[in-house]
Order: structure tokens, then C-alpha cells, then sequence
């Protein structure tokens, strides 16, 4: 065809076609390039297939060198040939480059800026990047410029998915709960972030997340959503602990403690069954020599290690006491204005020191400990042998001997400690305090608006008053004001009407109005003055204002968060309230409910579960949860040994719960469990056995 001046073009872009559609990627390319460096031009749509099919294989110079002959044809690169190489260099793990790629982009016309797809590589070559060292700060970078690019840039499920698989790796729990909110707002979001189990399993990577720090109520939350998507629990997020405990249980103090069985244990049967003889028994520390044996195997995946175990009853305490911290700098900021009108400067202190020893309170009870033998009274240790049923007769050597000796048994068979009941302080209640308290809250922390108005000193709230008892009254009403007072004997309320003027001495105490945070930008005016030559300070607030608007310098509407920007309109409705404290009832029933949810999820607890849930529901006490509890184990097939069941059943007995003790004997029966004499002895009247004899 050359020889006869014919172009070959058509043949040339027809055979790297056909060869395209017979899957013969390797042999186009060659072609294609051959026939580009001979001066042939290919078609847009060519050029397109080309950089993707050699992007989904990760042929990087390939893609480099179809582009080049493209832009030699006068065509530029467009973003998605810039994604096409982004995605070889998350695949290859290329961070660093895939960066400056996108340096270059951001600054290039608006066909070439970055899109969703482009961040979404970008985020994955931070994440999953094996070099470099930390790589959580250029995530966090990435991010905060996607959110300012929010009006042009909008996230989708793979945006979720791998940002909750970027801050679980890197242990930063509050911000991969955020993000699997939003997440589980897509269907199916959950089998997209388990991706059938690569790239360590992100879903149990999470789920181990929660459960090692604590936050049950979310873990809980994840497993309904799992739930609605289809999602069965994956073995990793079963994983079991060194006291053989699952996320079922491992969140139940005591952390580090093996659960009560009810029969001897042989470690060294345990010790030769799991490979101590031929040196294949797992550590979960490293060897003393240096040698490192695989250690504890719920670090894999996480980028460094995994977190370190938190009680739920630790993070309950925490939760509020950070809601507490955040309730005092408020009232340092706001003063009286954050109880609205009926509120001195007197109640603010007052409330701040009440929070503070509140806070104090809760964290000391977090651990209670008994109280050493030697420092014990004859009566304190004759209290604690009679609670147990031991004697109580003797001198005082003798008494702390047997004290001791009972604490060691305890030990040895890893029961708790006895202690002494807990002995509840009441204070006076001051009812004005407790109402303007319950005013206070978090309720606009999170709200945009709240603050834009804020800024600007606007009215952030609706007008509304209150009596100096803190009771609400309506601030529209001219012409009276009803208020209700208790009456000395009777305590009826009666009515007094109020048309004029207070009395003298009786004034109510003006409340001032939110202070102008814009205010704050020029408290150091005098020493900007020192400093610069502008006569911007000539203006008053008003005008400074204006003028930054006017010159575009700043706008109340730059004024936003990733909510407001993602549209996350859950948020504003979280960490309003008190978070709900802790008690023994909320932690049995919150791990009832996790137990039946793994189940359903296709999980197996271990007997070592059962058995810690068993042991919180009887330190409650809860008969009905003691009950369902064992009927939970003994369709998974578990039994206990014989004195748990006759200290679960002793236990009924003297709280009077003498079904709940039939309802376990029953249950042990029915699943072929053998009922000592002993404990049917303990549930059956002595009338019973009068008839029998006779």
C-alpha cells in the first residue's frame, strides 16, 4: 500500500481494533505505538480504550507513552486519563507520585481537575502504601481539600469505603465511626467494605476496632447494619483472645481474666494441644531471645498494632466525662447567656464546680478494690467471712487468716474478690440549680447556622425566659406573667398576675446577649497597629466587617464542616445529650443482645463468652437474664461444670426467684445436662420429701 502511495491508516486502526476485541492487549499496544511513531494518528475512542485496558492490567509506561503520542497529536489529557494513571500507582503503592500527579491537576484547566474517581485513588495509595512510614497526615490532607472542593466534588461508596478502612487501620476510632455512617446510609455498604475479606478485611478490621475500644453501642449499631445488608460476620472479626473471649464478651470487665467454668482446667494438656511440644504454640508476646514467634494475632491488618483493651465501662466513664469538659467550656465561653434568662454569674460557678466534682466522682468508682486484710477492723472481717458463709469465731489473727486464705481460693479459681456494699451519699438537692443544669446542653455545637449567626452577634435562638425557679414562661405575653409558686402547707399552686412594674428590690437580671465572636479577630488591634502600615484598623467592627465581604477576604458562608459539605444531617443530633452511663443491667442486656446478633450474623461465641455474660448477670443480680443466658449456652451445645449451676441456682434462692431456679433445672434436664442431688435438694420443699417417706 506504501508502495503505491496508499495510506494505511484505516488498516492500521481496523487490525489494532480487531486485535482489541480478540484479546490481544499486549500485541495492540505494540502496534499501536509502532504505527504512532510512524506518523499514524489514532482515534479519540482508541486512544481512550487503550490507557484503560492497559490501566486495569497496571502497565504504567505504556499509558505514559499512548498519551504522548496523543498530546503530539494536538489533543490533551483529560482527567480521566490522569485517573488511569493514578489507579496504577494506588495498585503499585506508588503514594508519593500519585501526590505530585495531583498537584499537577489541581492547577490545570477545568477538564483536567480532580473528581471523586481521582481522590478515591488517591486515598487508596495513601492507605494501602507498605513504604513511606505514616501516611494518615497526606490522607487527612487529601481530605480536607476534597471537602473545600465540595460544591464541584461529591463523595460516593467507594469514598466511604476507604476512608473507614484508612482510620481503622490507623487506630483513630471517632472518625472511622463517622464515616461508616454515612457509609451504612448506601445499601450494600457493608459488603463493599468487607470486599470478600482483601486488603486485611476492612469490616472486621472495624468491628475489632469498636470492640477493643470499649464502644459496644456502636459495635452493636454495625451488626444491624450488617444485618440489613446481608452481611455475614466474617471469621477475622471472631477472632479469640488470649482468655478465650470473642468481641461477645471481651469489652465485660475484668479484661484480663479467663472465664469461670465451673470444672479444673488441665494446662498442661491445653499447653501440649496447642503446640507447645514441637514449638508451634502461638505467643502473644515476643521471645526473650529475640527470636519473634508469630504474637498476638489481632495485629494483623491494623497498621502498626491493634489497640489496647478498653472496658465498655471505661469508655462510658470517659464519654461523659468529655461531654463534661466540653459543658464547662461552654460556660467559659458563654457565661450566663448559655442558660438563657433567671441565671447569675454565682449559678455559673456553682454548676462548673458541680461538674467538676461529678466527673471526679464517676472516675474514681471506675475501680473498687478490697480493702487490705491488715488494715481490716475484727468487725470488717468478721462481715466479709459471715457474707461467705465461712465462721466467724476467734481472735483477730485467726479471723484474718481464714480472710486470706478465702482471697487466695478466690484467686486460684478466678472468682471475684468480695466487697463490702457500696454506701450511697445523698445531698441535698437544690431544685433552681438542677433545672438551670438541665438547660444545659450541647444542642448547637454542631450546628453551621448556630454559629454563622453567632458570629455575626445575630439572635441564635428564640426568645425565651425563664423564672429565677427556672420554670419556662411565655416571653410574648405583654400584658401578664404567670407564675407558679408552692404553697407552705398544702402545696397548691396559685397564680399572681404582674401588670406593671416589679417591686423595688426585685428587678430581674438583665441577661446579656451572645457576644459578637467577629469581636475576637480585633482584641489585638493595638499590637496589629505596631505592626502594619494599613489603615484597615480606622473602621469600627461594622465596617471591618463589610469591608472583608466587600473585598471578598471572608464570607460567613466559608463557614462549614464535612457534615454540612457531605450533607451528613445526622450529625447535629449526635453528642447532644448525656451520654447514658454505665450500670451491671445495660452491660448484661447490651451483651444479651450482641450474642443473639452474632448469632443470627453466623457467628459462634465460645464457651468462655457464655460463661463471662453468665458471671455479669449474676454480679447484676438478674435471675431472667441468668436464665436466658444458660439456655443461650446449652443450644450452642456448652455445658459448665456442676458449681456453677448450684451457685446460679443458690443464687435464685435467696433472691426469692424460686422459678428462675426451677426454669435452670428444667433447661438442664431437657438438654441432658446430669442435676446433682444436691441442687434439687435446694429447690424442693421439705414438704415434699415428708410425703414421700410416708
Amino acid at each position: 500500500m506504501e508502495h503505491y502511495n496508499l495510506s494505511g491508516r484505516v488498516t492500521w486502526l481496523s487490525f489494532v481494533e480487531d486485535l482489541l476485541q480478540a484479546g490481544y492487549l499486549k500485541e495492540a499496544t505494540d502496534t499501536f505505538l509502532k504505527g504512532s511513531k510512524g506518523g499514524y494518528k489514532g482515534t479519540d475512542e482508541l486512544y481512550d480504550t487503550l490507557v484503560e485496558k492497559n490501566a486495569e492490567i497496571g502497565h504504567h509506561a505504556n499509558c505514559i507513552n499512548i498519551l504522548r503520542f496523543m498530546e503530539y497529536t494536538g489533543r490533551n489529557c483529560k482527567t480521566s486519563h490522569y485517573n488511569a494513571l493514578l489507579r496504577i500507582e494506588a495498585n503499585l503503592g506508588e503514594a508519593d507520585v500519585a501526590l505530585e500527579r495531583f498537584e499537577d491537576m489541581r492547577y490545570c484547566e477545568e477538564d483536567k481537575k480532580p473528581d471523586t474517581e481521582t481522590y478515591n485513588w488517591l486515598f487508596q495509595s495513601q492507605v494501602r502504601c507498605s513504604v513511606g512510614g505514616d501516611r494518615i497526615q497526606q490522607m487527612i490532607d487529601l481530605l480536607g481539600l476534597m471537602v473545600e472542593d465540595y460544591k464541584r466534588v461529591q463523595p460516593n461508596a467507594k469514598t466511604y469505603t476507604i476512608l473507614v478502612e484508612g482510620f481503622t487501620k490507623y487506630n483513630i476510632v471517632d472518625e472511622a465511626i463517622r464515616h461508616f455512617r454515612a457509609l451504612s446510609k448506601i445499601p450494600g455498604g457493608t459488603r463493599l467494605l468487607h470486599n470478600n475479606g482483601e486488603h486485611g478485611d476492612p469490616l472486621s478490621l472495624y468491628l475489632r476496632l469498636l470492640c477493643l475500644h470499649g464502644k459496644t453501642d456502636d459495635m452493636m449499631e454495625a451488626l444491624e447494619i450488617m444485618e440489613k445488608d446481608n452481611q455475614p460476620i466474617p471469621k477475622r472479626a471472631m477472632i479469640v483472645n488470649r482468655k478465650g473471649r470473642t468481641l461477645v464478651t471481651s469489652w465485660i470487665e475484668p479484661l484480663q481474666q479467663e472465664a469461670d467454668l465451673g470444672f479444673e482446667i488441665d494446662y498442661i494438656a491445653r499447653y501440649v494441644a496447642e503446640g507447645g511440644l514441637t514449638g508451634t504454640r502461638q505467643r502473644w508476646s515476643p521471645s526473650l531471645s529475640g527470636n519473634y514467634f508469630p504474637v498476638n494475632p489481632d495485629n494483623e491488618g491494623f497498621r502498626y498494632a491493634a489497640p489496647l483493651e478498653i472496658s465498655f465501662k471505661s469508655e462510658c466513664a470517659e464519654a461523659r466525662a468529655s461531654y463534661t469538659i466540653e459543658l464547662i467550656k461552654k460556660l467559659d465561653r458563654d457565661g450566663v447567656s448559655a442558660f438563657g434568662s433567671g441565671a447569675t454569674e454565682d449559678d455559673v460557678q456553682i454548676i462548673k464546680e458541680k461538674l467538676r466534682k461529678d466527673m471526679l466522682a464517676e472516675s474514681i468508682q471506675q475501680v473498687r478494690k478490697p480493702k487490705a486484710a491488715s488494715k481490716m477492723l475484727v468487725s470488717e472481717l468478721k462481715e466479709e467471712l459471715e457474707a461467705q458463709g465461712l465462721p466467724s469465731d476467734g481472735t483477730r489473727p485467726v479471723l484474718y487468716q481464714r480472710v486470706q486464705k478465702s482471697r487466695r481460693i478466690n484467686r486460684a479459681r478466678n472468682r471475684p474478690l468480695w466487697l463490702p456494699p457500696e454506701v450511697e451519699v445523698t445531698e441535698e438537692v437544690d431544685d433552681r440549680l438542677e433545672k438551670l443544669l438541665s438547660r444545659l446542653n450541647l444542642k448547637n455545637e454542631n450546628n453551621t447556622d448556630y454559629w454563622k449567626k453567632r458570629f455575626l452577634g445575630e439572635s441564635t435562638e428564640d426568645e425565651v425566659e425563664y423564672t429565677q425557679n427556672g420554670e419556662l414562661i411565655d416571653a410574648d405575653s405583654d400584658a401578664e406573667v404567670s407564675i407558679r409558686k408552692r404553697d407552705d402547707g398544702e402545696g397548691e399552686e396559685e397564680v399572681e398576675e404582674e401588670t406593671g412594674e416589679l417591686e423595688d428590690g426585685g428587678d430581674e437580671e438583665e441577661v446579656e446577649p451572645p457576644v459578637m465572636l467577629a469581636s475576637q479577630l480585633m482584641q489585638k488591634e493595638e499590637a496589629l497597629e505596631t505592626q502594619t502600615d494599613d489603615h484597615y484598623f480606622e473602621f469600627n467592627l461594622e465596617e471591618q466587617l463589610e469591608d472583608l465581604k466587600r473585598f471578598k477576604l471572608f464570607s460567613v458562608d466559608d463557614m462549614f464542616t464535612i457534615a454540612d459539605a457531605w450533607g451528613w444531617t445526622w450529625e447535629k443530633d449526635i453528642g447532644v445529650h448525656w451520654p447514658e452511663k454505665w450500670s451491671k443491667e445495660r452491660e448484661v442486656t447490651l451483651g444479651m443482645k450482641v450474642m443473639n446478633k452474632v448469632i443470627d450474623l453466623g457467628g459462634i461465641p465460645t464457651i468462655g463468652d457464655c460463661a463471662m455474660l453468665l458471671r455479669a448477670a449474676m454480679r447484676t443480680p438478674w435471675p431472667e437474664a441468668i436464665v436466658n443466658i444458660l439456655q443461650q449456652t446449652h443450644k450452642l451445645g456448652y455445658v459448665f461444670g456442676n458449681p456453677i449451676y448450684d451457685e446460679v441456682v443458690t443464687l435464685c434462692m435467696n433472691l426469692d426467684e424460686r422459678e428462675a431456679a426451677i426454669a435452670i433445672v428444667t433447661d438442664m434436664e431437657d438438654t441432658g445436662v446430669n442435676v446433682p442431688d444436691e441442687i434439687l435438694d435446694k429447690i424442693l420443699p421439705e414438704e415434699s420429701f415428708s410425703e414421700d417417706e410416708g
